[in-house]
């Protein structure tokens, strides 16, 4: 998350990589042996979309890197992939969803100081966690509900949040929740497919 900036791969900016493309690449091996119909697939994204869209012009940050705008770039790919795998995957039985889990204290936030954490408003003076963060069980929730609930039959491509479905973000306070249409945006993920393919070599629905 938010991480100092590392080249993996071709030179491919570190957290789109391995957040979005190391995901896509597992996803499309796997489709071949996924029952004909009820496979689900689960992108955790999360409220960082919110600090970024995809940045076609400057994917892998070779003008300068932001790791703030990484993370966010990184986390609507999550949440475009879950779009695109719904619409592809319909035929074949596949669902997808994204979600968020929450604000949740782990190794995620290794890259920041515990001065850091304060001064984001993460933790309190003595290093734990603010109210409103959940523990890894609470957050683990949503993503349960993705893969497990009857509900989401007919919804597949939501973005998902506290087991519910979000709502188009109405302001850009992230805390306050909800998605960016970048982020489930029909075209942006179809046109975030094609890269994803060309850069990792692999396709289970034949668009190279």
């Amino acid at each position: 998350m938010a991480c100092p900036e590392l080249r993996v791969g071709s030179g491919w900016e570190s957290q789109f990589a391995i957040n979005h493309l190391g995901h896509f690449v597992l996803v499309n091996l796997l489709v071949p042996a996924m029952p004909a119909n009820g496979s689900r697939v689960v992108a955790v994204s999360s409220a960082g979309h919110f600090l970024s869209g995809v940045r076609w012009n400057d994917i892998h940050f070779r003008n300068g890197y932001d790791r703030w705008l990484a993370y966010g770039q990184a986390k609507t790919a999550n949440a475009l992939f879950a779009v695109q795998l719904a619409s592809s995957g319909a035929s074949r039985g596949i669902s997808a969803f994204s979600v968020h889990p929450g604000s949740i204290l782990t190794p995620l936030q290794r890259h920041f100081s515990t001065l850091e954490k304060h001064d984001l408003g993460w933790t309190t003076s003595n290093g734990d966690a603010v109210p409103g963060f959940k523990t890894p069980s609470q957050g683990a929730a949503t993503t349960v509900w993705a893969a497990t609930a009857p509900i989401l039959a007919d919804h597949s491509g939501a973005y998902l949040q506290d087991c519910n479905i979000a709502d188009v973000a109405q302001t850009d306070d992230m805390s306050v929740g909800g998605v960016k249409p970048w982020a489930t945006d029909p075209a942006d993920a179809r046109r975030l497919w094609a890269p994803s393919a060309e850069m990792t070599g692999v396709d289970a629905f034949g668009r190279r």
